[in-house]
């Protein structure tokens, strides 16, 4: 079976400290045994008009799609959730099992 996607990609609110909302989320993923990895990144190549003012990528890795679907009723995330959607401007997210198409080396 794939392993599970979510990706979350976000345009943060005007004034909003940025690190902040990192720390917190790096401390979410840390409390949930079901994240198997987390990643993060900020857009620095991008023309604006293919980024749509969007700057930030979350990607969290899980074994299962039922993985997932506890992460999302966990008590962590529940909280850090409203903290997050205060944040943020706008926000696209996807969920999807992985199909690799070529390995890492």
């Amino acid at each position: 079976m794939a392993v599970f996607k979510h990706l979350v990609v976000v345009k943060f609110k005007e004034g909003v400290a940025v690190q902040d909302v990192l720390k917190g989320m790096e401390k979410l993923v840390s409390e949930v045994d079901a994240v198997k990895s987390f990643e993060w990144g900020q857009d620095i190549e991008s023309h604006e008009m293919l980024r749509q003012g969007f700057t930030h990528a979350f990607l969290m890795t899980f074994d299962k799609k039922e993985d997932y679907t506890a992460f999302t009723s966990h008590p962590s995330h529940i909280e850090f959730s409203a903290t997050f959607v205060a944040a943020i401007d706008k926000f696209v997210v996807l969920d999807f099992p992985s199909v690799v198409a070529k390995s890492p080396a």
